[in-house]
């Protein structure tokens, strides 16, 4: 009773193979508000060019993919919640017989 399961069976659900709905809101909310900053702000000095980019390079950052995870907004998420969730580690020792009882 030996499951097989492809590796690559989430990537048939994902844009691309690379990104889910959420993730090409983020990237292209990040974008749109980048390309306004250009617009509006008058870029000619770095670092307010830097300013109206931010938000492009930040959301790309996010979701730009990484091994063993869909991307970095998945490991930030798993990250913050292991570390405010409360951990419950289950002791059950060397000795424990899980319920089991010696009757002789």
């Amino acid at each position: 009773m030996n499951y097989l399961i492809p590796a690559n069976t989430k990537k048939s659900q994902l844009f691309f193979g690379l990104f889910n709905t959420f993730d090409l809101i983020l990237f292209g909310s990040g974008i749109g508000i980048s390309l306004l900053m250009l617009v509006i702000l008058p870029v000619e000095k770095l670092p307010i060019a830097l300013i109206a980019v931010a938000p492009g390079l930040i959301t790309g950052f996010l979701v730009f993919p990484i091994p063993y995870y869909h991307n970095v907004l998945t490991v930030l998420r798993n990250v913050i919640t292991f570390y405010t969730t409360r951990q419950e580690f289950v002791w059950k020792g060397w000795c424990v017989k899980d319920g089991e009882t010696d009757d002789e």
